[in-house]
């Protein structure tokens, strides 16, 4: 876990509540990621629409939709299912959000870089 970079503690994520954005560097570009908990289990995803390159949170950090069965793009209307990240309606048709892998270990949250999503700029 040399590389796993700190997002938060577990006890700031609730159920299908409010998530946690974190800056990440892709292609040269900063961008945030977001990191939600569903299903008892921490999930993270590029911010990005798979519609369109637009952040999701309709204010920040707030993706599930009004039931809080699916992440939502605030901007298209979007729906993606939040442990796969892969649309479930609206224009994203086929589309599926980049997952980031985390970890929770010790009560506490973290990300894995990958081949395309790497740390922030300093």
């Amino acid at each position: 876990m040399s590389e796993a970079i700190y997002i938060c503690d577990s006890e700031s994520l609730d159920e299908g509540g409010k998530g946690i954005r974190f800056p990440v560097t892709v292609a040269g570009d900063d961008l945030t990621a977001f990191v939600v908990r569903y299903g008892q289990e921490p999930r993270a995803y590029l911010n990005r629409c798979a519609h369109l390159p637009m952040e999701l949170d309709w204010t920040e950090g707030e993706f599930f939709e009004s039931s809080g069965l699916y992440l939502m793009c605030a901007t298209h209307g979007a729906l993606y299912e939040p442990d796969t990240g892969q649309c479930a309606g609206g224009p994203c048709r086929g589309g599926r959000l980049h997952a980031i892998n985390v970890i929770e270990r010790e009560k506490k949250i973290f990300w894995e870089p990958d081949d395309y999503v790497r740390p922030a700029r300093a």
